[in-house]
């Protein structure tokens, strides 16, 4: 097994030195850690956002919460290297540099189409075209960037967006590049649809669980196997009520990383009410999981 943390040093160095950005590794397939925190004060982290490369090249964006342009171009990616970028839900906290992110995009000298799946309800209700055409549509909040979606985009490239079913059991596997094949199942996060996504490189895997309670049981199946499991850590252990509808507890997440074999377990979303109790969390999960955990931070390399 071999996964390794790249950090980059800064104390002490002059105010004046150029900052290198971090760096994930020239082969392989690597998770590099955008935003790991969640959307409220006192979180010096960046919203939910992650990034997939592959022999040194960011190929896949999964989410887009608060601070994601930030980090993306901080982390030396290329808007115009990606094969797509998927969305697991539509709150804000996964999706509110979206629209940064693709203003931001308008000079990257990409072409042709820009896949961006994400999730619709049953009867195509808080589907992602909707959403995407109210922020950035002709008549959208963010209507400026309204040529994006058109074939004949003055910036060179459309976004072409598509819908995910989050509804039921049953597994999506529509999409593949050269590089990567994705698949998705829906997940239960309260009323909210909402998706995992898999990425399968060759033999090997991520899965990336987003913000569920696994009311369904559906992701220990479809993260079978694979070699990492990147989930949502919003809850202490002794959480109740309301908060289970929509999210896991750290005893939860050890019980579906060890159904699911995951090689190793990445811990995202920190939530403020997790800091300071790891050593706690940690205990909660091994109860049942005795494979590597990784409690991620913003702008970390994880190599599988």
């Amino acid at each position: 097994m071999r996964y390794f943390l790249v950090v980059l040093l800064l104390l002490g160095a002059p105010k004046s030195l150029a900052l290198e950005p971090p760096y994930c590794g020239d082969e392989g397939v690597w998770i590099q850690i955008l935003g790991s925190g969640s959307l409220e004060f006192g979180n010096p982290r960046a919203a939910p956002s992650y990034l997939v490369w592959i022999d040194n090249r960011a190929r896949l964006m999964i989410d887009a919460g608060a601070g994601a342009a930030l980090r993306f171009d901080e982390s030396g990616a290329a808007f115009t290297d990606l094969d797509a970028l998927v969305l697991s839900h539509l709150h804000l906290e996964h999706t509110g540099d979206l629209a940064n992110l693709l203003a931001a995009s308008r000079d990257a000298d990409r072409t042709g189409l820009f896949p961006l799946f994400g999730p619709a309800g049953e009867n195509g209700e808080k589907a992602t075209r909707d959403y995407i055409n109210r922020l950035i549509g002709s008549k959208g909040a963010f209507n400026e960037l309204s040529d994006l979606l058109k074939f004949k985009s003055s910036t060179g490239y459309k976004v072409s967006v598509r819908d995910v079913p989050a509804v039921g059991r049953r597994r999506w596997s529509q999409f593949s590049s050269e590089h990567l094949k994705l698949s998705a199942v829906p997940v239960h996060h309260g009323g909210t649809p909402s998706l995992a996504w898999r990425v399968d490189i060759g033999e090997q895997s991520v899965v990336f669980a987003g913000d569920l309670n696994n009311q369904k049981d559906t992701l220990s199946a479809f993260a079978a196997n694979t070699d990492a499991l990147v989930i949502s850590h919003v809850l202490p252990d002794h959480a109740r009520g309301a908060d289970r509808e929509t999210q896991l507890t750290p005893s939860q997440i050890g019980r579906i990383a060890e159904a699911s074999n995951a090689r190793f377990l990445i811990l995202s979303s920190r939530a403020k009410r997790t800091f300071g109790i790891e050593s706690a969390s940690k205990a909660a999960i091994e109860k049942t999981y005795k494979g590597p955990l990784i409690f991620a931070n913003d702008l970390e390399c994880w190599g599988l």
